[in-house]
């Protein structure tokens, strides 16, 4: 019966919610769309004008993309409340920006201008947000890198709604075609242009092509022609003034190494969103849509009146007594200054315990908690609390609009949906907190239709559950240096005089209204406590204030701001009975200028039927910034209070998307029962571990474009130097509450094993020399990414779309007899070495692996892995250039290849081959000759010496590479040339190939205008002093010197040595 009930309620939840908080499509049009301004941005009503000029731009270009199927048909813009008011400016209702789909807000650090969409799940799932700075919103020459606003709003549009990925990669920007042959990662590939490497004088120059990695050279960039003739895709390039499509089936590039294609298996960006349930639920539409409708609401002060059940089960498992806890930590240190609020207790009727109060100092948080409740009896009337609660907004407004309700209950009310009606349409929002197992399972309806949090609270003590849902209730404003953040939460049950012991690091970042606040269960006296500032201050219960009435709790405010370091905390149960000892810390930024170190939880769900997985996601970041390398924890906690650790991850792996991307992720399928489960992150960074990274998913920036043959580049990107990406994170602590989700559909006693592992989203490959493919990726779990699967299948094929899920069984399937799966998270690799092997150049071998439990639950097929087979191609001669001829007719104007035919390279090849015998034979006959005058003449003893076949002089540091030279055979040359030039040219030829690093070095007479012979375009003038001959470039001609040998010391020009070649230089041959 209670399962049944939980379907029909979570049925109803999704047919009451509410527009203003979830985005709805109506006949094709995008309704109640949020644009939210962040309160730190200084007023300038240019903001507002260009973001309707963007709104309407985008409708139309989306319209099109999307063959008249979408466009947007009303926006709300969301003002501070900073800004001067106006009456065009509307009173916000359940808009806020923390639920904003697009936020304009300034990155933290300087030159962060990219418009990007933050993106937690995988292929087809939507995203958090869009985020506009005010400089890409004002300034006009954004225009020439990203394109008009409009066109960038629907490129984000798609990877917030429909899950798509970029498809460019500023990380892997070229992709092999083939032997000596790159392409510009794009779609699609029909987008011509050049590619070109900008030097640091701002001068251009062709890209030179690495044969080692078979691709462009790092810096090198691809700059497209200005005028296409492709139309796709928008989510590769949307700037250019041709491109109107995404890119569909037919013209998809699944060569290209970009984020859809690895996401999405192959797939369109198209091919996404017609698989997605806007489509399914839409048609074109004939005629031109309308213009948008724009709306301008303005946000206010904020009102929040605390609506308490004192029902006669609050007095059973403590729970009264807990709620003045919670809320009394609420009242003293969340609510921010400048709010307004009021409380309201109900039981079987509704007591107004306080109308609104605005604080303005400590002296009204004081007032406000006196005004607690401290008993409880009677029924529960959960209406009679929310509509008294109304009345009190009334009281000071003439609506309820934009207002918030906190509604904490324990007890089920059959009457609760009389009052829904008025609550749809009452415009506040009502965020409600479940204790203990029977609390109403409409709270949660209560909540999604009017946009609140969710809570639920065991009456488990160890949890501190209750607090923590309390604490996490701060402003959606957008300003966070104002809210209360919790750095601490901690609660376990403690035997008599045993201790509860921690550490909590409170950074630079936090400092200001630190509170240690120490609770505990039975005694009416506190515990013993010791608090240890990082400089040795000790805090002891004799500096804490305990209420009088609520002698439960213990309160210590650290004045000013609090030193960052590591705090110590030890509590000892004094009591004669074991209780349950509770601490919690919270603070705010310790600068305004400055934005905190945060954590944002979130779930992919928060209704769920058995046996689909919860996918727990935490945002670690500093304004805007990632942060990586912390350790977050997730504790899942059941109403009957079972709870289930778990760490999360940001590896690229099970269920995170992108590596050190500052989102942490994992899956949870420890489901033991029906009812609501409650989560709670705890998040620590160490110092040197923790760090910011630049945020890796953004629009792309565009170099410059080819027009009409001339290369017009735009300004290089302006970057944030890695100092001030990584100055002032030290070690910090963050504790939240994750909020609740329901679970359905749980069997009784103990559930069949139904989990599969995880789909593996690492699946890399590479083709080493001897034709075996290397394999690796990070291995899943027996449930999804936890514990350890019992087998793996690995699939090959030519085409790619061959190994996706439907057709992976048909796939050629490789020998992993000997593969044995670890435990989930560790690193894998399988060799594989092919029996029958293609040997053309440039051909795609794909790769997909699978695992499958020991109860043959088989996870979902890879993403899938290309390696190319490339095969050595013959070094470049000395006449020609170092860029491979392009095999795709779509690049044009490839710099350094001059085109030829077929025949003309057959030729060279030819040609290059008999020289080279040429001189394998000539090599040989010198090598003969000269055994043989070594052992007619003896040598002197200051010539004798030489460099060791096996080991070659240290030069220093600074790497240079020196390559031979082609020449002729003149009087001094290898053919003329005595015993002792011999030697010489041995030890020139064992430097020549190897990789010297210069230490010593000496301005050379005569050679200003020389350059040596490494293919470098700088001149050279210092030249290096070693025992062999070096050649060198002299206005083009090859010249050559003899080089004198350094001295032991390392000092010294020309002159007598120990060893080396003889002192009198050889007379200069040009050649």
């Amino acid at each position: 019966m209670k399962l049944n009930q939980w379907h029909l309620l979570m049925v109803f939840v999704l047919l009451h919610r509410v527009t203003g908080i979830n985005v709805t499509l109506n006949n094709g049009g995008f309704e109640n769309v949020i644009i939210a301004i962040n309160p730190g941005i200084p007023e300038d009503t240019k903001i507002i004008d260009n973001i309707k000029d963007m709104v309407q731009e985008a409708s139309s270009y989306l319209f099109s993309a999307t063959q008249q199927r979408f466009y947007f048909k009303s926006v709300k813009i969301i003002i501070p409340l900073t800004w001067t008011p106006k009456p065009e400016y509307k009173r916000v209702t359940t808009e806020s920006y923390d639920k904003a789909h697009v936020i304009v807000a300034d990155p933290f650090l300087k030159y962060g201008d990219d418009p990007y969409t933050l993106q937690y799940g995988g292929c087809g799932e939507p995203g958090r947000y869009v985020h506009f700075t005010s400089n890409f919103l004002t300034n006009d020459s954004m225009h020439d890198v990203y394109g008009p606003r409009g066109k960038v709003l629907v490129h984000e549009w798609a990877h917030l709604r429909w899950g798509v990925f970029d498809e460019y990669n500023n990380d892997a920007p070229f992709y092999t075609t083939g032997v000596n042959q790159a392409e510009a990662t794009r779609c699609s590939a029909a987008i011509t242009g050049q590619y070109i490497f900008r030097l640091n004088t701002g001068a251009t120059r062709k890209c030179k092509f690495e044969y080692r990695t078979q691709l462009y050279e790092p810096g090198c960039q691809f700059i497209p022609d200005k005028t296409q003739t492709s139309s796709a895709s928008i989510m590769y390039m949307q700037s250019v003034s041709s491109v109107t499509q995404f890119c569909n089936k037919n013209s998809h590039n699944i060569k290209a190494t970009n984020m859809q294609n690895k996401q999405c298996n192959f797939r369109s960006t198209w091919e996404v969103i017609t698989d997605s349930s806007d489509y399914a639920s839409s048609s074109p539409i004939n005629s031109p849509p309308s213009a948008p409708a724009i709306s301008l609401l303005q946000t206010h002060d904020r009102v929040v009146c605390l609506v308490l059940d004192v029902s006669g089960s609050m007095a059973s498992y403590n729970r009264i007594n807990r709620l003045k806890q919670a809320a009394e930590l609420f009242l003293l240190q969340i609510i921010e200054m400048g709010s307004w609020v009021g409380i309201v207790t109900f039981h079987s009727i509704a007591l107004r315990q306080t109308g609104l109060r605005q604080i303005t100092n400590d002296a009204v948080r004081e007032s406000l908690k006196n005004n607690l409740p401290t008993t409880a009896s009677g029924g529960t009337n959960i209406c009679a609390g929310v509509r008294e609660g109304f009345q009190v907004f009334l009281e000071k407004y003439t609506s309820t609009e934009g207002c918030e309700i906190v509604l904490l209950t324990d007890g089920e009310d059959s009457g609760v949906r009389s009052c829904f009606a008025e609550v749809q349409w009452s415009g506040s929002i009502i965020h409600t907190i479940a204790l203990g197992p029977s609390a109403a399972k409409e709270l949660e309806m209560l909540a999604d239709m009017t946009g609140g949090l969710k809570f639920s609270a065991t009456d488990s003590l160890d949890s501190n559950g209750l607090i923590d849902a309390f604490s996490r209730i701060s402003s959606g404003s957008g300003d966070i240096s104002q809210q209360s953040i919790q750095l601490e939460s901690k609660g376990e049950t403690i035997k008599r005089l045993a201790w509860l012991d921690g550490t909590v690091s409170i950074d630079n970042t936090v400092g200001n209204d630190t509170f240690f606040v120490v609770t505990w269960s039975i005694a009416n006296y506190p515990p013993g406590i010791l608090i240890t500032s990082p400089k040795g201050k000790k805090y002891t219960q004799a500096n804490f204030e305990i209420d009088s009435t609520n002698v439960r709790t213990a309160r210590l405010k650290i004045p000013g701001t609090a030193e960052a370091g590591d705090w110590t905390y030890s509590v000892q149960n004094t009591h004669s009975t074991e209780q349950v000892l509770s601490i919690t810390v919270t603070s705010r930024a310790a600068s305004a200028s400055v934005p905190p170190v945060t954590v944002k939880p979130y779930m992919n769900r928060d209704d769920n039927n058995y046996p689909n997985p919860i996918v727990i996601y935490a945002e670690v970041s500093q304004g805007f910034l990632p942060v990586v390398g912390a350790n977050v924890t997730a504790t899942v906690e059941s109403q009957s209070g079972k709870s289930v650790e778990l760490e999360l991850f940001d590896d690229g792996s099970g269920a995170d998307i992108m590596k050190f991307d500052g989102i942490y992720s994992r899956y949870f399928t420890a489901f033991t029962e029906n009812g609501r489960y409650s989560i709670k992150v705890r998040v620590q960074g160490k110092d040197n571990i923790v760090r910011r990274v630049r945020r890796q998913s953004h629009a792309l920036y565009v170099p410059g474009y080819v027009e009409n043959g001339v290369i017009k580049l735009n300004a290089p990107k302006p970057e944030p130097s890695e100092d001030d990406i990584q100055a002032n994170l030290r070690s910090f602590s963050r504790t939240t509450s994750g909020g609740s989700f329901v679970m359905t559909g749980v069997p009784p006693g103990i559930p069949p094993d139904v989990f599969p592992p995880s789909k593996i989203t690492d699946l890399e490959v590479e083709l080493n020399e001897d034709d075996v493919f290397l394999l690796s990726w990070t291995a899943p779990g027996n449930d999804y990414d936890s514990g350890k699967a019992e087998r793996y299948e690995i699939k090959t094929s030519n085409n790619p779309l061959e190994l996706r899920d439907a057709t992976f069984n048909s796939a050629t399937s490789l020998n992993t007899s000997g593969l044995t799966p670890e435990v989930a998270g560790a690193k894998q690799s399988f060799i594989y070495k092919p029996e029958e092997f293609p040997k053309e150049n440039g051909t795609s071998i794909y790769f997909a692996i699978r695992a499958i439990d020991d109860s043959n639950n088989v996870g979902e097929a890879s993403n899938i892995a290309r390696a190319v087979l490339l095969f050595a191609s013959l070094p470049p001669t000395p006449g020609s250039t170092n860029t491979p001829s392009p095999n795709s007719t779509n690049v044009t104007n490839v710099p350094n290849v001059p085109e030829k035919n077929d025949e003309i390279l057959n030729q060279v090849t030819i040609i290059v081959i008999i020289v080279c015998a040429s001189i394998i034979v000539i090599c040989a006959i010198i090598s003969i000759t000269i055994c043989c005058l070594h052992k007619k003449k003896p040598r002197h003893h200051e010539t004798d010496k030489k460099v060791d076949k096996g080991k070659l002089p240290n030069f220093g540091r600074k790497a240079v590479v020196v390559q031979r030279v082609g020449r002729v055979a003149t009087p001094g040359s290898r053919e003329n040339r005595s015993p002792q030039e011999s030697e010489g040219e041995q030890q020139r030829q064992r430097i020549r190939e190897i990789i010297m690093a210069p230490s010593d070095t000496d301005t050379f007479p005569g050679f200003s205008d020389c350059e040596m012979g490494d293919g470098e375009d700088e001149l050279v003038k210092r030249v290096l002093r070693i025992d062999a001959r070096l050649e060198f470039r002299c206005k083009g001609r090859l010249s050559r010197a003899v080089m004198w040998p350094s001295s032991t010391s390392g000092s010294g020009s020309g002159g007598s040595s120990s060893g080396g070649l003889e002192e009198e230089p050889m007379q200069l041959g040009v050649q």
